[in-house]
């Protein structure tokens, strides 16, 4: 690969970062933001305020090796039920908290397994959730589907209640690699699900893999590759392996003699950009490829493409309502995360108090802060309004970005852009604009390589 010892000479092999997803990133969050907070930061919406829903799911049947997500696992389905009735009582307290007229316009259903609540449960949870919010002006209805726990009775259900895009984790087809991930999936599993998807009419499919797994080697991550291209989704999200197990446990698990080494890293993930680029996908930030006329790709190109904590979307709601267990609500004056701890949430939502944990208050300095993070995240290029010029503590992290990146970016005193070759860097380069008091070593977890 051409510029390999320019992104060597940046650090970027051996540097440790932050794995941003949005600005700030969650571990910034404490409890010095209460329930108080967000009831003030509610009542400010608009009467006819559009707004998002998320429901986090975190059981599995199984816990993946390589997944750091929060999930509980459960080999039966007896805590199943009392947790949808838990997310349908606090809905019913935070839709409380709204105008009698605000409008869902997005539902998503995340975990976790979702799909490893039963058909019944699936449609006690959506029937409630409508009865309480009201979806009569609903755009989408996503929802995560593994398709090692899912059936016809469970996908036909949700198409009744409207789903429109499914997210189907795949990771990778090889043996050798599900085998030391613990995640066995078979092609022929996968394809059987997507044939039950489009049967339903449901058309717009996502499929998530990794890269950097152990024992994946070009030709296996091709393999992969082309199988899941052959089932033509209309996007896909590559993102690579995180092998943190000081954070989740489980990855212990994971040989790490077998994990391929940065550079290898690198390498596979540009192979498969190339691959991807090759069948007419549209590269999307860092790690997501659309189909040309997918939402997301019209976002992209329309200059409306955000970055969440769910990824990057095209949902340009200004409120994002998180509900069940550790879900993450957005609000335009900050965030608000709900408690993680399954039982702790239950006694909480039994007890009719908010289910709210810990969050972030906006500041302006902030709110223009995230501006450029987002911009460098969804685009490799962030052109500065008057009011971030203005601040002197941006223009200073700039400058500090331009001097040591230098001949990776270009700075013009408005717009700071990376350089094709230089855009693996751009973790590195955001992680500048972190204040540096909150940016402690404990936080470098992840490898800075794509």
């Amino acid at each position: 690969m051409k510029h390999v010892s320019d992104l060597s000479r940046f650090g970027l092999f051996d540097a440790k970062v932050p794995r941003f997803t949005s600005y700030p990133p969650a571990n910034w969050f404490s409890e010095d933001i209460t329930a108080d907070h967000v009831r003030t930061w509610q009542s400010t919406a608009p009467e006819d305020a559009e707004i998002s829903l998320y429901v986090h799911i975190p059981f599995c049947r199984r816990l993946c090796w390589f997944c750091a997500c929060r999930t509980q696992g459960t080999r039966n389905d007896a805590p199943l039920a009392p947790y949808v009735d838990r997310v349908l009582a606090e809905a019913a307290r935070v839709r409380a908290g709204f105008g009698a007229g605000v409008r869902v316009r997005r539902l998503h259903l995340g975990g976790g397994t979702p799909t490893i609540l039963s058909a019944a449960l699936l449609d006690r949870l959506l029937t409630g959730l409508h009865a309480v919010w009201g979806f009569d002006h609903i755009d989408a209805f996503s929802v995560e589907v593994d398709p090692t726990d899912v059936g016809p009775a469970r996908l036909a259900m949700l198409a009744r209640h409207g789903l429109s895009r499914a997210s189907l984790g795949i990771q990778d087809f090889d043996p050798q690699v599900q085998a030391a991930i613990g995640r066995e999936q078979s092609q022929a599993l996968t394809q059987g699900v997507v044939d039950d998807l489009r049967g339903l009419g449901i058309g717009a499919l996502n499929f998530d893999l990794l890269y950097g797994l152990p024992f994946q080697t070009a030709q296996t991550l091709d393999a992969t590759l082309r199988a899941a291209l052959a089932m033509t989704p209309a996007r896909i999200a590559l993102f690579g392996y995180a092998h943190v197990p000081w954070m989740s446990k489980r990855q212990s698990l994971i040989p790490t003699d077998a994990l391929p080494k940065p550079q290898a890293r690198l390498a596979l993930f540009d192979q498969a950009r190339r691959t991807l680029l090759g069948q007419g996908y549209i590269q999307i930030g860092i790690d997501h490829f659309a189909r040309p006329d997918d939402p997301l790709t019209r976002a992209f190109h329309g200059r409306t493409l955000r970055r969440s904590f769910q990824g990057y979307t095209d949902d340009t709601a200004p409120w994002l309502v998180g509900l069940g267990a550790s879900a993450i609500s957005t609000y335009p004056q900050g965030f608000a995360q709900n408690i993680p701890v399954t039982g702790k949430y239950a006694a909480q939502v039994d007890a009719g108090a908010p289910a709210v944990w810990r969050g972030y208050g906006l500041s302006s300095h902030d709110r223009r802060k995230a501006d450029l993070v987002e911009q460098l995240m969804c685009y490799h290029a962030a052109t500065l309004n008057a009011e971030q010029r203005a601040d002197a503590g941006i223009m200073a992290d700039i400058a500090r970005i331009a001097a040591h990146f230098e001949g990776a970016v270009t700075w013009d005193g408005a717009r700071l852009e990376i350089a094709r070759w230089a855009q693996p860097l751009v973790r590195l380069i955001t992680v500048q604009l972190v204040t540096p008091a909150q940016d402690t070593q404990a936080e470098r977890t992840y490898s800075a390589a794509i």
